[in-house]
């Protein structure tokens, strides 16, 4: 299952943050911003700079894998 980051961007429309600002006050790498938007790999290091940036938790930026609305993972 592919993690898609949809959540970021809403999450970062709430706290104006743009990925402009993203890339110039904090030296967020344009590579790192493509693979977001393409839902491609990035390290876990990169998520957890972008939760402290945004001051939220890592499912503000994307859903766990198999989990459904409410939080609840499916299959369990």
């Amino acid at each position: 299952m592919m993690i898609v980051f949809d959540r970021l961007w809403s999450t970062m429309r709430e706290r104006g943050i743009s990925q402009y600002k993203l890339i110039k006050d904090y030296h967020v790498s344009t590579g790192q911003l493509d693979r977001l938007r393409k839902n491609g790999s990035v390290s876990t290091y990169t998520l957890n700079q972008l939760c402290e940036i945004l001051d939220c938790k890592l499912e503000d930026t994307a859903p766990a894998p198999g989990a459904r609305p409410g939080g609840r993972r499916a299959g369990r």
